[in-house]
C-alpha cells in the first residue's frame, strides 16, 4: 500500500492506558485536520468545544485526513476519564451499550489535490454516563499503533451553575488579566461533603494547557446548598493576552490576509506569512478571531465540499524579535497548542528571525507567538494582554457521588458574553 510521505515519520511509544493523563495527541505525521465537533447545521460547528449533553440529540463529529493514496482500516475506542484525565474505574459496559470497538468506514478521497488525501467522517457513539472521554483512533485493530486521541465531554444537567466574566480581585492584574466567578446551586445532588466531592475546572479559549481547578470554595451556604467561588489568590485568573493573529488560506491562486506569497508548484503549494513583529508596545485594537481555532475552507471551488477540495500548502511563519534565551513557540490549535514538534521556532540567525513550517489545510488559522517556562506558555512578552481582549471561557462542574467509582460532569456552562467570530 503506497503511502505519501512529506516529512519523515516521527516514531511514538503506544499509548499506556491508565498509566498517565490522557490527552489530546496526534501520534502519526501522516495524520492531519483532526477535529471533534457537535454537529451543527452550518461549517461554523467545527468552531465549537467537543461538548455534548448526555439527553440531547446532538451527536459528536470526527473528522480527519490521512496523506495517503489508499484507504486505511482505522477503528475508534472511547475511554471514560475522570476529572484529571486519568482511566476511570468504569468498565466499557458500563457506559456503552455495544461492544467498544468501531470501524471508522466512511470516508472519501481528495478530489484533484496536489497532496493527495483520505479525508475520514465518525459519528461519535451515544454514551450512558457522563463526564470525561477520550476517543483513541487506532490502526486496524492494533491499540498499540494509535494514530491519535482527542478529548470530549459528555455532560447532564443536575447542578445549576452561574459564571461572570469580572475585573481580577488583584489590583495588579486589573488590566491584563480576566477573572471567573463562579456559583453553584448543587440542591439537586446528595452532597455530603462539596468541598471535596465537587470539582470546577475552567477553561480558556479550548486549552487544556493552562486550565484551572477550583476545589475550595471561598463560601458555602448549606442551607441554599450554594458554593461560591470568588477568589481573591488569582487561582481563577486567566492572563486577558490580545486577540489572535490569523493567517487567510482560502485562496491560491490570490494572497490572503497576512499571506506575503503563495508558489503553486506541481505537486505542492508553498506559502509564506507576512512577518510578525511583537505587539507590546502596540494599543489594543479590537477585531474578529476565531479564539486559537481554526477553520476549514477553500474560495477556489465555490459550492464545494472543502472537506475534500481543499489543498494542503507548506506555510512558513517567521517571528521577527530578539534571539531569546527560552524557546519561542506558535500556539493555538494548528500546533495542538504548543504539543506538535513544528510549534517550537528555530532561530535563523541569517535573516535575525525566528521561524517555522507548518503543513495546513485550506482555510483560516489563529495563533500566538509564547515563551515556554516552568508554568506553561506565556504570551505577554510578545502579545501584551489587555482586559477588553474577547476569549471564551467553559465552566465545568464535576461531582464524585459517595462509593461511586467516576466522576460526573454535572454541569457545563460556555461562557463567551462579547461574543466576536469571523
Amino acid at each position: 500500500m503506497s503511502r505519501f510521505w512529506l516529512i519523515p515519520l516521527i516514531c511514538f511509544s503506544f499509548l499506556a492506558e491508565g498509566l498517565a493523563q490522557l490527552e489530546d495527541k496526534v501520534y502519526k505525521d501522516h495524520i492531519q485536520s483532526v477535529r471533534v465537533f457537535p454537529a451543527g447545521i452550518d461549517d461554523e460547528s467545527q468552531l465549537n468545544s467537543p461538548v455534548v449533553s448526555l439527553t440531547g440529540s446532538r451527536p459528536l463529529l470526527l473528522r480527519f485526513d490521512d496523506l495517503a493514496f489508499d484507504p486505511e482500516l482505522y477503528s475508534a475506542k472511547l475511554i471514560h476519564c475522570d476529572a484529571d484525565w486519568n482511566k476511570s474505574q468504569l468498565r466499557d459496559n458500563d457506559f456503552l451499550l455495544v461492544f467498544n470497538e468501531f470501524n471508522i468506514q466512511d470516508y472519501d478521497y481528495s478530489i484533484n489535490t496536489r497532496i493527495p488525501y483520505i479525508h475520514y467522517r465518525f459519528q461519535v457513539p451515544q454514551v450512558t454516563k457522563s463526564g470525561n472521554y477520550i476517543l483513541k483512533v487506532y490502526r486496524g485493530r492494533d491499540e498499540s499503533e494509535v494514530a491519535f486521541t482527542k478529548r470530549f465531554m459528555v455532560y447532564e444537567q443536575l447542578f445549576t451553575v452561574g459564571a461572570a466574566i469580572v475585573p481580577p480581585s488583584q489590583t495588579s492584574n486589573r488590566r491584563g488579566a480576566q477573572q471567573i466567578n463562579t456559583i453553584i446551586n448543587y440542591s439537586k445532588g446528595e452532597v455530603m461533603d462539596p468541598a471535596s466531592q465537587i470539582k470546577v475546572v475552567l477553561r480558556q479559549n479550548q486549552r487544556w494547557d493552562n486550565s484551572k481547578i477550583l476545589q475550595k470554595p471561598t463560601f458555602m451556604n448549606e442551607s441554599s446548598k450554594t458554593l461560591r467561588y470568588e477568589l481573591f489568590d488569582g487561582k481563577n485568573e486567566f492572563d486577558a493576552s490580545n486577540e489572535f493573529r490569523f493567517v487567510d488560506l482560502r485562496f491560491i491562486r490570490a494572497t490572503g490576509v497576512n499571506i506575503a506569497n503563495v508558489r503553486v508548484e506541481t505537486d505542492v503549494i508553498y506559502a509564506d506569512a507576512n512577518i510578525n513583529v511583537p505587539r507590546t508596545d502596540q494599543v489594543y485594537s479590537q477585531y474578529l478571531d476565531l479564539n486559537g481555532q481554526y477553520f476549514i475552507y477553500t474560495n477556489d471551488r465555490p459550492g464545494g465540499n472543502p472537506e475534500v477540495e481543499s489543498e494542503y500548502m507548506l506555510v512558513t511563519f517567521r517571528f521577527k524579535t530578539e534571539e531569546n534565551a527560552s524557546p519561542v513557540y506558535m500556539i493555538g490549535s494548528l500546533t495542538q497548542w504548543g504539543v506538535a514538534p513544528e510549534a517550537k521556532l528555530a532561530w535563523d540567525p541569517k535573516l535575525k528571525v525566528y521561524q517555522t513550517t507548518l503543513l495546513l489545510k485550506q482555510g483560516w488559522y489563529d495563533y500566538q507567538f509564547a515563551l515556554k517556562g516552568e508554568s506553561g506558555f506565556v504570551t505577554e512578552s510578545f502579545e501584551g494582554s489587555y482586559f477588553e481582549t474577547e476569549n471564551e471561557y467553559e465552566v465545568l462542574v464535576y461531582f464524585r457521588n459517595l462509593g461511586s467509582r467516576y466522576d460526573q460532569l454535572v454541569s457545563y456552562i460556555n461562557l463567551n458574553p462579547n461574543k466576536r467570530r469571523l
